[in-house]
């Protein structure tokens, strides 16, 4: 029984019989010989026949586009952190006098406090490494202590090239050189952000607790003042703004449960909680404490040390370095290679309040910065060295076990023989 057409009457699947099969002409690779084919077997669907293939044409298409959609995304992500960062630095010395910098370099700068500042920054990662290793021991990873380190040197130079990969990064070199699990030791970096996060909240705020009066300057200056404004309340002015405030964060509660962000922000808020949690199986607890303390205490010593490589910051104090230290680390969360841009301005604004001109905090966070990157992509460069010997090492250690293995065999067939 045969399928009709609705519009036609025709047979919309005309099947041939054997016989037809076995006439049926060689298929050619050419598209008009395939034509003529079906047009000779499939006399009344040629044109269903057809409009098929278009659809599966249009599909591969779609499918190619897809692709090339997603690299154009990738290529977003990396050019715009890239862009961003360029466009604050050119903003912020779009009329500045770039030979100077010889000048201060040579001749005005104390190289030695710079020197001794190194130490500390690779102090910061050696700490990072070694608690990363300390973390994933109670999941039943168990990676060498160098190669945690070196996926730590190699993280940081990558995330100069695209902001955040170096997370992915690190986790790939253990999984290649160690066969550590890459979903188990991606999911221990969220117990370390978690850690480093609360930590950053808990020296943000005694900071601000213990500098208000460097945001009371900041406003003397630009001529605004709390206690003016203040003084201008009601009673029934601070009833008003009191419910206006609660209405403000009522509908942005609301409109933030309704966009994606929402999610995002959930989700983050969770992971980092998971993170906390985690701690509870670590062992050493105190170990782990040193740890996260030597890791940000040598950071802020990498960076506080710098202050007296300047004769316009080595009398500013403990106080206005952690300050800055604060701030610089807040703006690093902007993703753009090594916080290029962003902390350069939050630095140099800071260093501004605490009575720095305007061109003196130019030079400090220009030179500081670049000096300190250029540390970081030596230990990257550093780790890929270190990596790479060790897989040779690996070959000629697999290459000797193989020929004393052969050599033993060679033995035991002698004696078999003799």
């Amino acid at each position: 029984m045969s399928i009709k057409t609705i519009d036609e009457g025709q047979e919309l699947f005309p099947f041939p019989s054997f016989s037809t099969l076995r006439a049926e002409p060689a298929v050619t690779q050419s598209e008009a010989g395939r034509k003529r084919q079906i047009q000779q077997i499939y006399p009344k669907s040629t044109n269903k026949c057809f409009i098929s293939f278009s659809f599966h044409q249009i599909i591969r298409i779609f499918a190619k586009n897809m692709k090339q959609e997603r690299a154009t995304g990738n290529i977003i992500k990396i050019a715009f952190p890239l862009i961003l960062g360029g466009a604050i630095l050119y903003w912020m010395y779009r009329d500045f006098d770039f030979q100077q910098i010889r000048h201060v370099l040579l001749y005005e700068m104390d190289w030695t406090w710079m020197l001794l500042s190194f130490p500390f920054g690779i102090l910061a990662q050696l700490f990072r490494g070694w608690r990363w290793r300390q973390t994933l021991e109670p999941i039943g990873e168990h990676p060498r202590l160098a190669t945690s380190v070196h996926a730590i040197f190699l993280s940081y130079a990558a995330s100069l090239v695209i902001p955040r990969i170096g997370e992915f990064t690190r986790c790939g070199v253990l999984k290649q050189f160690d066969g550590i699990s890459f979903s188990k030791a991606l999911g221990t970096v969220v117990t370390e952000r978690a850690i480093d996060t609360l930590l950053m909240l808990c020296v943000t705020g005694i900071t601000l607790l213990f500098q208000m009066s460097v945001f009371g300057t900041f406003f003397d200056r630009t001529g605004t003042s709390i206690d003016s404004i203040l003084q201008r309340f009601s009673l029934t002015g601070y009833f008003v703004t009191a419910v206006c405030g609660v209405a403000v964060l009522l509908l942005a509660i609301f409109l933030l449960r309704r966009l994606s962000i929402y999610n995002k922000v959930k989700a983050t808020v969770g992971g980092i909680w998971q993170g906390v949690l985690s701690l509870k199986d670590v062992r050493n607890i105190p170990l782990f404490v040193f740890f996260t303390l030597g890791i940000w205490g040598s950071y802020f010593l990498h960076y506080y040390l710098t202050f007296f490589c300047f004769d316009f910051t080595c009398h500013l104090g403990l106080s206005c370095a952690l300050v800055t230290f604060v701030v610089g680390s807040i703006a690093v969360i902007v993703p753009t290679p090594n916080g290029a841009g962003p902390w350069h301005f939050a630095v140099k604004t800071m260093l501004i309040l605490y009575g720095v001109a305007d061109e003196q905090a130019l030079y400090f966070v220009l030179i500081v910065h670049t000096v300190q990157t250029m540390l970081v992509i030596l230990l990257g460069v550093y780790a890929w060295v270190a990596l790479s010997f060790t897989v040779i090492k690996e070959e000629r250690g697999e290459r000797r076990e193989e020929r004393e293995m052969l050599h033993e065999k060679d033995i035991c067939e002698s004696t078999k023989r003799g």
